[in-house]
């Protein structure tokens, strides 16, 4: 945290509460990197198909249900042309949608369902919609996928009670988040303002050309200068919090009272802002809303004064989500019923299996950890994924992107490269993936082969949550 604003020579703008620099800074990103996003962090459906099957075995399943007990109301539903509205917010590079529907309509062998779903993928962002919309796998489905372009705060043109099923993945932890604690007898909220390192600053000639593009967000003109979101310095303090801008007042406040003096916690604005527009749009019957994200409702974790309430991933802030003030806002809302779980049972239990992702696999790995060099954990990466090549077969195929590292020695960058090459294009689709515990157990001599302790899978297989975790969050 930097004092002595006479040192910072670099101050590109002033201090402002947390939520608006983020948003800025959520704009720029997307603007000049939205075409990398998958260098700066991998979501559990860019590449893999198994969360979108867990929704898509879920929806049919429920779906299902409902018109089979006869219960379907008559509703906003009824009359529109193709009632199964599905809704996804922040559809990424299209890859949930285009396996969700894929396996939505291999499940569905009588065509009864399939054929009425209206898929709308929303995103304030056009570019981000056009390459969703360009993903190959969605052509099959093209005359039943529409985009809208707009936020997700208010959606125009959807009307109220026609929406069935709404799910977002991994985008909660984008939209504006505050930071609040108790000081004293007041909340405060912490307020931010963005320096350029010296050593970028010396790089730029035109200084206040720079000032200038970045506070209008001038994406034009910003790409004339050198990349700079990964040089950003932030200075921090704390206010009092001016609540005309804050909804929910009471409900942050009652939460509030279960936190401990000087604790920040995530008030996800965004989240809320979502959740609001959700009720809008369900229907009375309607499957509801799902979430998935990073993130606790846990009190004791939100309680702790050291947990990470943000990441930072090329220079774009990532909040976890505080689903135990998301879910108190949810029921003033209106919502009846609300659900928190680990993301791995919700795919788990729709699936009918029991699953890890490669990551935790990895973790188990008796040289898994910080003694590893940056080009012996891809040795290792790559050899899981071989060992794993016999036993997992994906519907779809996908060329695992896996660049390697440049301080690789030339004999082992050989070696790599040809596990890479030999890789089918049915495997593991990338390094964030599920896999069955079915596969792990088929696949158990070539993972022993290679150091892989069959007890501690086992004991991964079946292991607590984390404090802060991948989470499912419904509600309807």
């Amino acid at each position: 945290m930097l004092q002595n604003a006479d040192a910072l020579p670099q101050l590109i703008g002033e201090y402002k509460p947390l939520d608006q620099w983020q948003t800025h800074l959520n704009q720029v990103f997307y603007g000049l990197r939205g075409d990398q996003l998958r260098s700066y962090y991998q979501t559990f459906a860019s590449a893999d198909f198994r969360l979108a099957h867990a929704l898509a075995a879920d929806y049919f399943e429920k779906v299902r249900r409902r018109e089979t007990t006869g219960k379907r109301q008559s509703s906003g539903l009824a009359s529109h042309p193709s009632p199964l509205t599905v809704l996804e917010l922040g559809p990424g590079n299209g890859n949930l949608a285009a396996c969700f529907l894929s396996h939505l309509k291999t499940l569905d062998t009588q065509g009864t369902i399939y054929p009425r779903v209206r898929y709308v993928m929303v995103d304030w962002e056009q570019p981000v919609l056009d390459g969703a919309s360009a993903h190959p796998d969605l052509a099959a489905h093209r005359d039943r996928v529409d985009s809208h372009c707009g936020s997700i705060e208010y959606l125009a043109g959807l009307a109220d009670g026609t929406v069935d099923r709404i799910f977002c993945n991994e985008l909660w932890n984008d939209l504006p988040t505050k930071l609040l604690a108790k000081h004293g007898g007041e909340i405060e909220e912490e307020y931010i303002r963005p320096n350029l390192s010296e050593f970028l600053h010396a790089k730029i000639q035109d200084w206040s050309g720079f000032v200038r593009a970045f506070q209008e967000k001038d994406l034009e003109v910003l790409k004339t200068f050198p990349p700079f979101l990964d040089e950003l310095v932030w200075e921090k303090e704390y206010r009092k919090v001016e609540w005309k801008d804050v909804p929910y007042r009471k409900t942050i406040v009652e939460f509030l009272q279960a936190i401990d003096q000087e604790v920040l916690v995530p008030v996800n604005l965004g989240a809320f802002a979502t959740l609001k527009e959700a009720k809008r749009l369900l229907a009375p019957d309607a499957v509801g809303l799902s979430v998935f994200d990073a993130g606790t409702g846990d009190m004791k974790v939100l309680n702790d004064p050291e947990k990470p309430c943000y990441g930072q991933f090329g220079g774009q802030y990532s909040f976890m989500i505080n689903f135990a003030l998301v879910e108190a806002v949810a029921k003033h809302l209106g919502f009846k019923q609300t659900a928190l779980e680990p993301q791995r049972e919700f795919v788990g239990r729709s699936l009918n299996t029991n699953v890890i992702t490669l990551m935790d696999l990895l973790a188990t790995h008796p040289s898994a950890g910080p003694k590893l060099q940056p080009w012996e954990q891809d040795r290792l990466v790559l050899k899981t994924i071989r060992a794993l090549e016999e036993t997992f077969e994906s519907p779809y195929h996908r060329r695992l992107a896996f660049p390697l590292g440049t301080n690789i020695p030339p004999e082992e960058r050989e070696t790599l490269g040809a596990i890479l090459r030999s890789l089918k294009e049915t495997g593991i689709p990338d390094t964030v993936a599920y896999l069955s515990e079915e596969e792990l157990t088929r696949a158990q001599k070539d993972l022993e082969a290679i150091g892989y302790d069959p007890d501690a899978i086992a004991m991964a297989m079946s292991a607590p949550p984390s404090p802060i975790e991948y989470c499912h969050f419904a509600c309807r």
